[in-house]
């Protein structure tokens, strides 16, 4: 019997059912594909030592104008970083200092426990915020040394909060510490991801019995953070709050500000839902404060709108200006209102163009150059995103995730066709689309979304399509943010506490020194079968075609010998609706349904199976150190092999 190619249609389709998909790829995990062919996406390294507190919501890489320095924000729910090498520096701002007399002896001991209870009038810290001591001495037999530095704040009321020092109290004082303390209060801390909760007093009067919770839930969104940078500088915000300034030194220790108090700074906007740069170079702030001249320098603050749009000066000689925002005869700076929605969710940069998505329209903001300074017109109605990081501009082209499908914007607002739609659609937590963020891989024409399967509150699922062959697959990796190789080498994600260089070996690499883990990658094709299934389908043995080109032979920790290798496995089933068995092949009539795996490495010139049904289906999986493989055509001998009821 001649041997049969097998030839897969590139990509995975899920919108059908695993047999009317014959001839395609139905399962899959870890994988991307390079001209039509299957191949296990690249691993990843840990790209910093220290670990990041909070969960990293937004990175940016830049160079400063000397080149002498490549720089990474990391931005999370709790701190404010950036990144030098392999080094993180703690750059999140101080939201008031107290000092004598209001921190005379505020510490106070109980004999024999760590946790020290401090007594600060109005401190207006929240529970899991972040404090800094200076200036205490000994308390309670507790070191000064172990009270002078920063501290995560567990909240006990409005004057007063408790702090865990790494020894025990000898004694038990009610107050001590000195008379020249001081305690620098970070900004307060923000929820990881959308919750909703039932408190006390949420709902209407005379509801319920005293004391009974809310039928109502209390939405508390996710802190979200924007941020690009400026020269050398970054400049940030935290959604629906202020905007943020870290002026860059060499030495990287200084912290950042307020926007609104650096010099010169006049109409700053507050509550702002996302700051960015258009192309014109105008720093843009949409859902924010109104200007109001009435309101008096330096602020000009008025009311919250959250479908305004207000930009930045840019001066003709120096440049932008993103401090100054009171528009002048003699500026450039200025706002406009979106007209339709009910608020503004996010933007991004296009060719030329600024999009501004609100909850349920799509809108291009425009630079014309002339005393209005920018235009705005309505492109869509009725589109929806998930969240304000679920948009990414690839090849000038903008891809965003709906709540039921996927957009593109190339001029015109299209519905992207996704053949894993209903996969991904029918097992997703939209109340976390806050969380849920877009990126890309250029080098590999992919567009990438990371998003949260039902049930889960945080990211466990990604789905990419490729732009170049219009195709799409999936898979299960938790990640909480992304950046795309630029100036940096390779993609940079965040999770657990550290930044991830992907695209770097073949395996998971692990913090802190330890080993790295075996990667667990696979794609498994629809059925196939003969005749329509009408005859019976006798497997007898698979010449592979797995290339292993960039796996590791050499296991860099133990220094041991790797055996880059894939399993074939060969399922045959009789109906659409039965499952491949998993007995073994050995001691089974051949008339049963059967698996039959193989092991493949580069020297393995064929296998030999032996499977009988109806159906057939092929599945290759990797789950070795340092094995990198590719599929090409594999070939199966296979024969006719009688009718059977």
């Amino acid at each position: 019997m001649p041997l049969s190619k097998l030839t897969f249609k590139p990509g995975i389709n899920r919108d059908q059912t695993n047999y009317s998909s014959e001839g395609g790829w139905y399962d899959c995990q870890w994988i991307r594909f390079r001209n039509g062919f299957p191949e296990k996406m690249g691993g990843w390294t840990v790209a910093t030592i220290q670990q990041y507190v909070g969960d990293a919501r937004s990175l940016n890489s830049w160079v400063t104008q000397d080149g002498n320095y490549t720089m990474l924000g990391v931005l999370t729910n709790k701190k404010q970083y950036v990144s030098v090498g392999t080094q993180l520096y703690d750059i999140t701002p101080i939201r008031t200092t107290f000092s004598t007399p209001d921190t005379d002896n505020c510490f106070a001991t109980t004999n024999g426990s760590t946790t020290v209870t401090v007594n600060i009038t109005g401190h207006g810290a929240e529970n899991g915020a972040y404090v800094t001591f200076s200036g205490a001495t000994d308390v309670g037999g507790i070191l000064a040394a172990e009270l002078n530095k920063e501290f995560e704040i567990t909240y006990v009321d409005a004057n007063s909060f408790t702090i865990t020092v790494a020894t025990a109290a000898t004694s038990t004082v009610a107050s001590g510490g000195g008379t020249a303390i001081d305690a620098a209060f970070q900004i307060n801390v923000g929820p990881s991801n959308s919750t909703a909760g039932f408190g006390w007093g949420t709902s209407t009067w005379s509801r319920g019995t005293w004391g009974s919770s809310s039928t109502t839930a209390v939405y508390l969104p996710a802190r979200i953070l924007f941020q690009e940078n400026f020269n050398n500088d970054l400049i940030y915000n935290i959604i629906t709050s202020d905007i943020y300034y870290w002026a860059f030194t060499s030495a990287f220790n200084t912290r950042a500000v307020k926007l609104s108090s650096i010099a010169g700074a006049v109409a700053v906007p507050q509550q702002v839902t996302k700051t960015m740069f258009a192309p014109s170079g105008h720093l843009l702030a949409l859902g924010c404060t109104q200007y109001n001249a009435a309101a008096g320098a330096p602020d000009y603050l008025g009311s919250y709108d959250p479908l305004i749009i207000r930009w930045a000066n840019v001066d003709a000689d120096i440049g932008p200006e993103p401090e100054v925002w009171q528009p002048t005869a003699t500026n450039t700076a200025g706002f406009l209102r979106v007209k339709s929605g009910t608020r503004i969710l996010t933007g991004i940069n296009a060719r030329q163009e600024t999009l501004i998505f609100t909850d349920n329209t799509l809108s291009s903001l425009q630079f014309l150059g002339t005393q209005e300074v920018f235009g705005l017109s309505e492109l869509a109605t009725n589109i929806t995103i998930t969240g304000p990081n679920s948009a990414v501009t690839a090849n000038n082209v903008v891809y965003w995730m709906g709540k039921d499908k996927f957009y593109a914007y190339s001029g015109r607002v299209e519905t992207l066709p996704c053949p894993v739609s209903r996969y991904v659609f029918e097992n997703i937590n939209l109340d976390q689309g806050e969380i849920f963020f877009a990126s890309s891989i250029n080098e590999f024409n992919e567009v990438i979304w990371y998003y949260c399967s039902a049930g889960a509150t945080e990211i466990d699922r990604y789905v990419i399509y490729n732009t170049s062959e219009n195709i799409w697959y999936y898979g299960q990796l938790e990640r909480t943010a992304w950046i795309d190789k630029g100036v940096i080498d390779n993609p940079l994600a965040a999770y657990n506490g550290y930044i991830y260089k992907h695209e770097s070996g073949q395996d998971d690499g692990q913090p802190l020194g330890a080993a790295p883990v075996a990667l667990t990658s696979y794609i498994q094709s629809a059925d196939i079968d003969i005749d329509d299934g009408d005859r019976y389908m006798l497997t007898k043995r698979v010449i592979p075609d797995v290339t292993f080109r960039t796996s590791t032979t050499i296991n860099p920790v133990t220094g041991a010998t790797l055996t880059p290798e894939v399993t074939i496995t060969i399922g045959v089933r009789n109906f659409p609706g039965s499952a491949n068995s998993t007995n073994d092949v050995s001691g089974n009539t051949l008339s049963r349904e059967v698996i039959t795996t193989a092991t493949v490495d580069q020297y393995t010139n064929q296998v030999f199976v032996r499977a009988r049904g109806r159906q057939i289906n092929m599945k290759i999986e990797s789950d070795t150190l340092g094995t990198q493989w590719q599929l090409g055509m594999p070939r199966v001998d296979a024969r006719p092999d009688g009718r059977r009821n």
